[in-house]
Parts: C-alpha cells; sequence; structure tokens
C-alpha cells in the first residue's frame, strides 16, 4: 500500500455538491475540495424534479478535477457517493430512466399522507415493521403516488435506485441498493437488512425492484468510461449523508455520546444495537435508520437554526461576516435567557415571516416579545437547547441509557452561545468539533474498505487526534 493513499468523496446535497479529495497519510486524513456546485430542483406545473443530468455531469467534472490535483504517478485508489434520503430513479433492464426524478419536496404525497395519519392500525403497523414514521418525504409515499398516478410504470420500471445507488451504477455499471439509503424510505423491515414485503403491499409498490441492500464497504468494482480514474474502485460507503456524518464522529467506545448534527434541522440520535420502537418512539417520530455496519441509528428532528435563519430577514442588520456574528452573539449572550419557544408549532415550518410567527407565539402565551435581533437570537438559542435536552431526555427515557456528552457538528457547532445553552439544559457537556462530517464520514468507510484503517472504531481514534474541538460545560451538572 502506498504511503500516501488517495479517495474521493461524492457528496451531494438539495442545495450543493461538492467533490472532496482526500488524502491519509500516517493515520491522519487531509481534505481538499476539487469541485463545488449548485444544486436546485425545478418545477414544471405542479410538480418539482432534479436534474439529475447535470448532477452527473458535475461529478464527472469534479472527479477530473480531483484526478488532476493528484501528485505525479499518484492514482485515485477509490470513489463513494453520498446525498441526501429518500429520492429514487426507476429505470429498466438496460438500465435507462423510465420516469422522471421527483424531489421529495413535490407536495404529490399530501393525499397519502394524510390518508396514512388517519388509519392509525395502518399507521402503527408500518411503523412496527420499519421503524419509519409517517412523513411527507418518505419514499414510500412518494411511490405509491407513482403507481396510482402513472400504473403503467410498474410494466416499464424493473429496478428502483436511491440516488447515491443511480450514481454509484453510472459510475461502475452495477446496480445495487446500499442499506443506509435504503432504511431512510420506509420501506426496509427494521428486524432485517431486506425489504418489508408486507410494506411494498401496503403502498402497492413491486418487490422486484429492488435487491437485498448491500452493506456499506461493498466493492462494486472500477470506474467505467472516465479514462482518468482507470482502476479507481467504486465503494458503497454509507449512502445517506447523515450516516456519513454519524460516522465521523468521534465518539467514545463506550456508547455513551448523543450525537447533534446541527444546521437548518438539528439532529438528535445515537448508536444502537436495537431499534427504538413502541407508542412513545411513533408519537415522537423515532426514525430508525442504519448505521453501515448494520446497526441503528434512532434519530429525531427538533427545528434548528431555520429559525435563526428566518428572523435574519427580518432585519437589516444581518450580520455579512464572523465578526459581526461574533459581535450578535455576544450582545444575546449578557441577556438573561427567557422562557423559550415551543418548537413543535407547525407555524414555523415556513412562515413569510419568522418574526411574525414567533411574536405570535409570545402573544398568545402572554409573554413579552424581544426588542431587538439580539433578544431574539438569545431566545431561539435558548430555545433551541431546551429543545436538545428534551430530545435526548427522551431517548435516555425510551431506551434506558444515560449519555454523558453531547457531541456536536454543523452550523451550530460554531455558535458558542446554542452549544452553552444545550449543555445548560442538558445538564452534561457538550463538545463542539469543526469537522467536514458527511465527507469525512465516507472517505472513512472508504478507507476500512481498501484495508488501509481497521474499522470506524479505529479511524475515529486517529480522527480525535487531529480535529480542532471545544468543550462547553453545564452551569449546573445534572
Amino acid at each position: 500500500m502506498p504511503s500516501t493513499l488517495y479517495s474521493a468523496a461524492i457528496d451531494l446535497g438539495a442545495t450543493s455538491g461538492r467533490v472532496i479529495l482526500g488524502a491519509w497519510s500516517k493515520n491522519k486524513l487531509t481534505l481538499t475540495e476539487a469541485h463545488r456546485f449548485p444544486n436546485v430542483f425545478r418545477s414544471l406545473k405542479t410538480h418539482d424534479y432534479w436534474e439529475i443530468g447535470t448532477l452527473w455531469h458535475e461529478v464527472q467534472v469534479g472527479l477530473r478535477k480531483a484526478a488532476a490535483l493528484l501528485p505525479r504517478g499518484a492514482k485515485l485508489a477509490s470513489v463513494g457517493v453520498d446525498t441526501w434520503g429518500v429520492d429514487y430513479v426507476l429505470l429498466n433492464d438496460a438500465g435507462r430512466l423510465v420516469f422522471p426524478v421527483h424531489a421529495y419536496r413535490d407536495a404529490r404525497t399530501q393525499a397519502g399522507l394524510g390518508h396514512l395519519a388517519n388509519t392509525r392500525a395502518a399507521l402503527e403497523r408500518i411503523y412496527a415493521a420499519t421503524g419509519i414514521p409517517n412523513v411527507f418525504y418518505n419514499t414510500s409515499l412518494q411511490l405509491e403516488e407513482v403507481v396510482a398516478s402513472c400504473p403503467a410504470v410498474a410494466d416499464l420500471a424493473t429496478r428502483c435506485l436511491f440516488l447515491p445507488d443511480y450514481l454509484n451504477y453510472l459510475l461502475s455499471g452495477r446496480m445495487e441498493n446500499e442499506l443506509t439509503i435504503a432504511s431512510t424510505s420506509q420501506l426496509l423491515d427494521v428486524h432485517d437488512t431486506d425489504w418489508s414485503r408486507p410494506t411494498l403491499d401496503h403502498f402497492h409498490i413491486p418487490p422486484q425492484w429492488f435487491s437485498r441492500p448491500v452493506l456499506a464497504g461493498t466493492k462494486l468494482g472500477r470506474v467505467k468510461h472516465l479514462p482518468e480514474l482507470a482502476g479507481t474502485q467504486v465503494i458503497a460507503v454509507p449512502g445517506h449523508d447523515t450516516a456519513c456524518a454519524y460516522d465521523a464522529m468521534p465518539a467514545s467506545p463506550d456508547g455513551d455520546d448523543l450525537y447533534l448534527s446541527s444546521g437548518t434541522w438539528s439532529l438528535v440520535g445515537f448508536e444502537s444495537d436495537k431499534p427504538l420502537l413502541g407508542p412513545e418512539a411513533l408519537k415522537a417520530k423515532i426514525a430508525n435508520e442504519r448505521i453501515g455496519d448494520g446497526r441503528y441509528r434512532p434519530l429525531t428532528n427538533v427545528f434548528g437554526l431555520w429559525l435563526l435563519e428566518g428572523i435574519m430577514k427580518d432585519f437589516s442588520s444581518r450580520p455579512e461576516n464572523d465578526k459581526a456574528w461574533s459581535a450578535l452573539i455576544a450582545a444575546a449572550e449578557k441577556l438573561p435567557a427567557p422562557a423559550p419557544l415551543d418548537l413543535s408549532d407547525p407555524a414555523f415550518a415556513n412562515p413569510p415571516s419568522m418574526k411574525g410567527a414567533i411574536d405570535a407565539q409570545l402573544k398568545k402565551r402572554k409573554l413579552p416579545v424581544p426588542k431587538n435581533l439580539a433578544a431574539y437570537t438569545r431566545l431561539i438559542c435558548h430555545s433551541l437547547g431546551q429543545g436538545h435536552a428534551k430530545a435526548m431526555q427522551a431517548f435516555e427515557r425510551m431506551s434506558g441509557r444515560r449519555f454523558r456528552r453531547i457531541l456536536m457538528v454543523g452550523g451550530g457547532s460554531k455558535n458558542r452561545l446554542l452549544c452553552q445553552a444545550t449543555a445548560d439544559a442538558a445538564g452534561i457537556p457538550v463538545i463542539s468539533f469543526n469537522l467536514e462530517g458527511t465527507a469525512v464520514g465516507n472517505l472513512a468507510s472508504q478507507l476500512i474498505a481498501l484495508g488501509a484503517v481497521k474499522d470506524l472504531a479505529t479511524f475515529r481514534a486517529h480522527l480525535a487526534a487531529t480535529l480542532k474541538q471545544k468543550a462547553y460545560a453545564p452551569k449546573t451538572a445534572r
């Protein structure tokens, strides 16, 4: 094995994509961004679609740029793909698209969403079978709508691949479903690594569209049709970007860490050998998604920095650089903690004015309205901290665990007020990391598959030794 091993991570998000070149040498991972590009869905009449041809073009551009960054004589050992969850393509035997690629925000699932929500027995049965709650973007509801509105598709399509699976196919020529991305669909058997036949039948989805999912780390073959990547191995990494981000967390092997990926949403969860099921988990909308090795990642979504992003639109004094942000946080830190917002309020989902939505809730509860941007920032960070703590407490109650630390990555990990508010509310330390989580987790899976690293625990130990981190101690320990 060469002294430096080079791999490429294709990391696609719903608003942007990138190709990251990773160099592994002396147990240290160095990242170089080879290519970044915007991603957006387009509306045609009443439906929304991804520009899948543009995505594939940009991926190829990025891989060529990554190859061009290599030192003379070096080769790209491998490539892996992760994307957002649930979205898919339908193909025929020749690998040809037989249906447009819908975007998950398309409103076509609303009828199915409401029908399932109002059928309690079916809702409970599907949650017990799949461990995934009823959410508008689920692949189950998307495919149900396709089959109902375009019945001929059942004869035209022979395979359903999720977006990372499809890009893996374009790269390697091999069609496989990968486990972590499959687990976002509400179609996978929560007690197995195969599909839930009763659930497929419930949504009238042809079972032959899927193959038994492979585990992350499976080698799919060499890259085809790109001369610059001749000999490069395509590896099925955790296809879901959140699974990659969690793999990058330098967690304790004792399993007593809670994970918090803080961005537009706060994704709170932990790793487990068994799923978290039952009436309370269903009510809390706990999603039992999978880790690349087949274990579980019980997860809940809390309204995140979407609130802070929204409130900025109502103020002309929005901070435009790090210095201005630091000044805003400093001003907010000087204010006392107010009564927290009720984050379950659906008015926060996509209001015309976030300030208006917040003010309306506070007035309804007969609470004072913040006087300026700093006061709104204090209120939002305090409320998110409380929301994170409530999620932790619910997980402890349902799982019987007791968490000792919260590991925090994402944009919120740079917000010291939010980190401290979370530590204070939870009563345990918050450790924030400056970490490119999805790309790092993607590359970690490749390195393990190539034999450069023994396992994920070993990779995490090496990573922890090089990461910049900051600890926030709670003002009052629990």
